[in-house]
């Protein structure tokens, strides 16, 4: 009789959620997962006094849009933590001393230690389908590295980085860096990636809150190792502290379980034998 039933809300919301929902009245926009946006301002800035414009790179226009969806409908969460690296960063630079024509950064370090987490935790090591009804757990370990170019940020993989030693994996991330830089990734240099890590660590920063990789569940951000008193039972003692800015998504992911995943990075960080077990 014309009424709105039980029935009608129920289909209603299942095709919100598997269409997304149609446009508003009133000049809105439908955007993606049912999201009914406002169009975005237009505003002639030379009113207000001298401008110049500038295209974005296919790169940023690419990226822009895959971030926009992934912030808005990915419900993220952060965690942090401090890594206490200061005996990993003496080995580290023991290692390039005698490995002088290799670069061994503090990056290689962090690519065991996510891998050993992801084992640790399999939830992590997963993707969530677009139903978000289904998770598919991985059980090959492929670890995507944000490296910002000049045309914006690109995202290569590092294949399979449970079955590679620190010195492979620094000179593989050097050869893959490099094609970043020189715009020669190819779309299977970019593709395949479980868990992702930015770091921000040679520019600086405290924290800071990364965008998850979709259909990725979790990144992990990397900001400037700081020197800070640590207590240590008796005393303050100068200790070499590395924040750890863990995104993750909450439909799949709790708090509970990324703080354990959060603080056991940091312990395989703080203790470099702990990666050999």
């Amino acid at each position: 009789g014309g009424r709105i039933q039980r029935e009608d809300v129920s289909a209603y919301v299942k095709q919100v959620m598997t269409a997304g929902a149609p446009a508003a009245t009133g000049g809105a926009v439908a955007a993606g997962g049912g999201l009914n946006l406002l169009p975005w301002p237009k505003v002639d800035f030379s009113k207000f006094g001298e401008v110049d414009e500038k295209p974005l790179s296919r790169i940023q226009k690419i990226s822009g849009a895959n971030l926009a969806r992934n912030w808005a409908m990915i419900p993220h969460v952060t965690q942090y933590e401090d890594a206490d690296i200061t005996e990993l960063e003496a080995f580290r630079k023991k290692l390039g001393e005698e490995n002088k024509d290799l670069k061994i950064t503090p990056l290689v370090f962090q690519i065991k230690a996510v891998v050993a987490a992801l084992k640790k935790f399999p939830t992590f090591n997963a993707s969530l389908d677009a139903s978000g009804e289904k998770l598919t757990l991985k059980k090959y370990f492929h670890i995507g590295i944000a490296v910002d170019t000049p045309d914006g940020l690109v995202v290569p993989v590092i294949r399979d980085a449970d079955k590679k030693g620190l010195l492979e994996l620094a000179a593989e991330l050097g050869e893959i860096s490099k094609k970043a830089r020189d715009k020669k990734l190819t779309a299977n240099d970019m593709s395949g990636g479980c868990f992702s890590i930015s770091s921000l660590g040679g520019i600086g920063g405290t924290a800071f809150t990364p965008i998850i990789n979709a259909p990725e569940v979790a990144i992990l951000g990397v900001s400037k190792a700081q020197m800070k008193p640590v207590w240590n039972g008796k005393e303050f003692a100068p200790r070499l502290m590395l924040p750890l800015s863990l995104s993750y998504d909450h439909r799949v992911i709790d708090g509970a379980l990324a703080a354990r995943f959060a603080v056991y990075l940091a312990q395989q960080l703080g203790d470099i034998r702990r990666l050999l077990l």
